[in-house]
């Protein structure tokens, strides 16, 4: 009787020390997840310094943030991330207390609370037509006690509030055929000059009150050899602008109200100077600069009007805004990269020949040419100039430069992923010292202590946050070798700054970063664009002294045909092992299945004129590849003329293009969408690389279903013209939506379901054999997501679970996707709360684990929804069975679990894309979100069936079993003794 009582003790005792993760605890934060903020490339800036408090700079970027930055060590005060069509125009900093900023093409007008960054105010400025957007700050200048704001934008001038946004005065030039390219403000004058060009050859100048907006002057002249490009003001009525063909710098003086042209051929200035000129903008008074292919001339205006080169170089040269340091005088700064340097001068406006500053630092050469620098200044100890730059570079970075030092660095361009891959890490080979266990076991005493006295309550603060310290440092999450897991891997990203980094999933530092040379801007591509990634070789366990590898694709130019180029980098070291040059271009890359004895991958790419090369091209991969010829098949999608096309090998190529590894292409089948009634708004199909673990489905009274498992199945959405615009802009009886699944082999339309008054976008995701979609109901006024599942009937004699089990089945018997496929669908539709940006599915090793939808809502967070919430089976009143199998009654409605972020209280801002990855342990699959921000973690959408948590007791544990022996031994004692005693009686 007692030993039972102790083992039911013992029972209970166990259970309570396994701590199943239903939630995240505060102790357990940056364990599995991690959250890193950015901004992206910095395209403004604008210094807050003042003599007392923090040293401050207001950034606006290229993904539409502003924020504030502290000058000492780089971190975010705050920020804001704008929608993707609030494109910010310009900032500036109001009264000492503002942040003033123009977005949306000059439409939306915002007064920030500079230390907070709460928002004081919004206006919008409307205008009669669209035009370039100017923000100007006048300094000293109010009507009646209040700072304006001078805002060009939409056609109009607009004079604004610095207090509360109001409009106080505005000019029309919607009669005006005006091309305004600047805006200016004389120093201590209530003048506005507005000059522009009213043709290609006439120039316009506007002079304005800018307390009343009363215009008080106009003027134009025309220059017969017209105007190429801006213009850039070098003093207060005197602009600098480049003719027509760029061969001519004309200096236009419009002061007094008249107009005057002054020619200057480049030639007169530069001997050796070939082909047009571009002007590089400055706000340095009597200074400004032009391009001429590689070379930068950097020219000074005198006070007659004449020009004067003053530095000629072959370097790529970067100038900053005008600073003002003291009453009249201006100094500004230069920029220049010169092998592992960069050199830095300061000048003074009036004074070329000396230096305020001249310094050289060293900078790590993945960073690429500096593209933009903003200065400022402080008060050195001695009472003189000291300046600090602060340096946007070519693969986006962020960088302070101070005294011949980087006092730090922010790599920003991890704001802008557009592809993301893994690399698994290399194997721990090296053996364990003696002295490292011994450490290692002090160490797990030592935690096991602490965790004992937290789970008996008796922890102090000091003792938790030693708990939580000891987790983040023995976790060895960081390690650069792989775990049994298979958590520890190499997130491989590429940058729109054609930029690649290598990402630890650990605790996500950058291991290494490389700026690509094959996407850098160059004489022979001048218009690089990175496109994707993939995996190039996978060295397994037979191949191990290969390091893995990936395959970056990317093109030289905007259009369809423009060249291609490819890189190959080993993902361990990051060392970029050969780069090619393509003379065709890249439409469509197709990752064959398919690999060499190097384990090479065999890719296939697809140019604008159909023409199919293989890479690599070697031998053995031409050999592999011609003996499959004949299954290699794909698609292509017009959205624009609303076709899809199959796609199948002809033969080698013939004529011009002639190579061993080029192949000619025919087209298999055409599906043409009506234009005047349906557009193609999204396709999507499974992943290459997706696993199934079975293709049986057992179901209620155990009975069974085949999923249709096809690797080309492509899902297609449509919606009528009139609904292809903004939500809400057609009523229900004009929009609709159509959802297709297609065999890409055939062409062949397996199912078609139309969604009456309904309208895009469309987000979906397709896995294993169903594809869930997201899109609005315009009759609800709600969204809503939709499920397709499609079941294999052609197998609907092998329903009985004896036959699946006993292997009396035909699920072995080939089959041809020419052969018409007997099928079934089932579908289902439900309400949604959330507009949605993205949608994943979970993956995991071998897909048994359930699945899970990964959405990213609009509120730049992640949500899990379990599959089977969205099961087309689901009804109002599911029977017994359907009950056991775990079908939920049907609701109209989805729910949102609050406890099913993933993110938690975090956000990704702007986010953009969700990638999972399956670990080795197959309860867990890796989950990458990516947008301004990045967040990682780990997700067990059945639990960790397969294993124990990370913070389970085992102290504990082995407490409760050396009890549990005593007790036994103790209960076992008493007994024998109180046997014997009553065999004495």
């Amino acid at each position: 009787m007692a030993i039972g009582s102790f083992l039911i003790l013992f029972i209970l005792f166990f259970f309570s020390s396994l701590n199943p993760i239903l939630s995240l605890y505060e102790d357990q934060v940056g364990l599995v997840d991690w959250h890193q903020q950015y901004l992206g490339k910095v395209k403004q800036a604008v210094f807050h310094t003042h003599k007392t408090g923090r040293k401050r700079v207001v950034v606006s970027t290229e993904e539409n943030v502003v924020a504030l930055l502290d000058l000492r060590q780089g971190e975010i005060f705050w920020r804001h991330v704008l929608g993707s069509n609030d494109v910010i125009d310009g900032i500036d900093i109001a009264l000492g207390k503002y942040v003033i900023t123009l977005s949306s093409g000059g439409s939306i007008l915002r007064a920030w609370n500079l230390p907070d960054g709460q928002m004081v105010w919004e206006s919008s400025l409307r205008g009669p037509k669209h035009s370039k957007s100017l923000l100007l700050v006048p300094t000293n200048l109010k009507i009646e006690k209040d700072n304006i704001v001078i805002i060009f934008s939409n056609g109009r001038l607009n004079a604004v509030s610095c207090i509360d946004g109001e409009v106080l005065w505005e000019k029309d030039f919607e009669g005006e055929s005006l091309e305004v390219q600047q805006v200016i403000q004389p120093p201590g004058s209530n003048l506005i000059y507005v000059v522009g060009f009213a043709s290609s050859s006439l120039f316009e100048m506007y002079q304005i009150n800018a307390l009343n907006g009363e215009l008080l002057k106009h003027e134009s002249a025309a220059f017969s050899g017209g105007f190429l490009g801006e213009v850039s003001p070098v003093f207060s009525e005197t602009v600098v602008a480049l003719d027509s063909t760029g061969l001519i710098l004309l200096t236009v003086s419009f002061q007094n109200g008249m107009i005057s042209f002054q020619q200057t051929p480049i030639s007169n200035l530069v001997k050796d100077s070939f082909g047009p000129a571009k002007i590089i903008p400055s706000s340095v008074t009597g200074i400004f600069a032009i391009k001429m292919n590689a070379v930068t001339i950097v020219i000074r205006v005198t006070d007659e009007n004449k020009l004067e080169v003053v530095e000629k170089t072959n370097h790529e040269t970067s100038i900053s805004d005008a600073l003002p340091i003291s009453e009249g005088q201006q100094a500004f700064a230069l920029v220049q990269r010169a092998g592992p340097e960069i050199h830095l001068r300061v000048k003074l406006a009036h004074n070329w020949d000396d230096n305020l500053l001249k310094e050289s630092v060293k900078m790590d050469q993945h960073r690429g040419l500096v593209h933009k620098i903003y200065i400022n200044n402080y008060i050195r100890a001695d009472k003189s100039y000291g300046f600090r730059a602060l340096i946007v570079m070519e693969d986006h970075s962020l960088l302070l430069l101070q005294q011949g030092e980087i006092v730090w660095s922010r790599e920003d361009g991890l704001a802008s992923i557009i592809d993301v891959t893994t690399s698994e890490l290399p194997v721990e080979r090296d053996g364990v010292s003696v002295a490292k266990v011994e450490h290692n076991l002090f160490e797990w005493l030592k935690g096991h202590m602490l965790k004992l006295k937290g789970t008996l309550m008796l922890a102090s603060p000091q003792d938790i946050a030693a708990i939580q310290s000891m987790r983040l440092k023995n976790s060895e999450k960081s390690k650069m070798t792989r775990d049994h897991n298979g958590f520890r891997k190499l997130l491989i990203v590429l940058t729109r700054a054609g930029k690649l980094f290598a990402l630890h999933t650990g605790d996500g530092h950058i291991v290494w970063s490389y700026l690509l040379q094959s996407l850098q801007k160059s004489k022979v591509c001048q218009h690089p664009i990175g496109l994707n990634l993939y995996k190039w070789q996978v060295p397994h366990h037979h191949a191990m002294d290969e390091n893995p590898s990936v395959l970056v694709i990317g093109k030289c130019g905007p259009s369809s045909d423009a060249p291609g180029a490819l890189s190959f980098v080993d993902t361990y070291t990051g060392k970029e092992l050969s780069s090619l040059s393509l003379v065709h271009s890249v439409a469509l890359v197709i990752p064959l299945p398919y690999t060499d004895s190097t384990e090479q991958r065999l890719h296939l790419l697809i140019d604008a004129d159909k023409h199919a090369h293989l890479y690599p091209k070697t031998p053995e991969a031409i050999s592999i590849f011609e003996r499959e010829f004949s299954n290699i098949y794909w698609y292509s999608v017009e959205d624009d003329n609303g076709i899809i096309k199959g796609h199948a090998l002809r033969g080698k190529c013939t004529g011009e293009v002639a190579d061993e590894v080029c192949f000619d292409t025919r087209e298999l089948w055409s599906i043409v969408f009506p234009s005047e009634s349906e557009k193609i708004i999204a396709t999507v199909t499974r992943k290459l690389n997706e696993v199934v673990h079975t293709q049986a489905k057992v179901i209620a009274d155990q009975e069974v279903m085949y999923k249709y498992i096809s690797r080309n199945l492509l899902f297609v959405a449509t919606v009528a013209l009139k609904g292809s615009g903004e939500i809400g802009s057609v009523t229900p009886e004009e929009s609709w939506l159509v959802a297709y699944l297609i065999d890409t082999v055939t062409g062949r339309i397996l199912h078609r379901v139309t969604h009456h008054g309904s309208q895009g976008p469309v987000h979906a995701v397709f896995s294993e054999n169903w594809v869930v979609y997201h899109y609005f109901n315009l009759k609800a006024h709600r969204y809503e997501m939709s499920v397709i599942e499609i079941y294999d009937q052609s197998r609907a004699d092998n329903k009985d679970v004896w036959k699946l089990v006993l292997g009396k089945h035909n699920l072995t018997s080939p089959i041809s996707l020419y052969s018409r496929p007997d099928v079934i669908t089932k579908s289902q539709s439900y309400f949604f709360t959330h507009s949605v940006k993205t949608i994943a599915v979970t993956s995991t090793t071998k897909g048994i684990t359930s699945k899970q939808l990964l959405i990213g809502t609009i509120g730049d967070q992640v949500l899990a929804l379990e599959k089977r919430f969205l099961d087309p089976r689901r009804t109002v009143n599911p029977t017994q069975a359907e009950k056991e199998e775990g079908i939920i009654p049907l609701t109209d409605s989805l729910p949102i679990i609050p406890q099913s972020y993933v993110t938690h209280a975090l956000r990704v801002e702007g986010l953009r894309g969700i990638i999972t990855v399956p670990a080795k342990l197959e309860s867990t699959t890796l989950v990458f979100a990516h947008g301004v921000d990045l967040f990682f973690t780990q997700l067990a959408p059945s639990r960790t069936y397969d294993s124990l948590t990370d913070d389970f007791n085992y102290a504990l544990l082995l407490i409760t079993i050396v009890a549990l022996m005593a007790a036994i031994f103790l209960t076992w004692t008493l007994s024998e003794r109180k046997e014997l005693q009553e065999n004495w009686r």
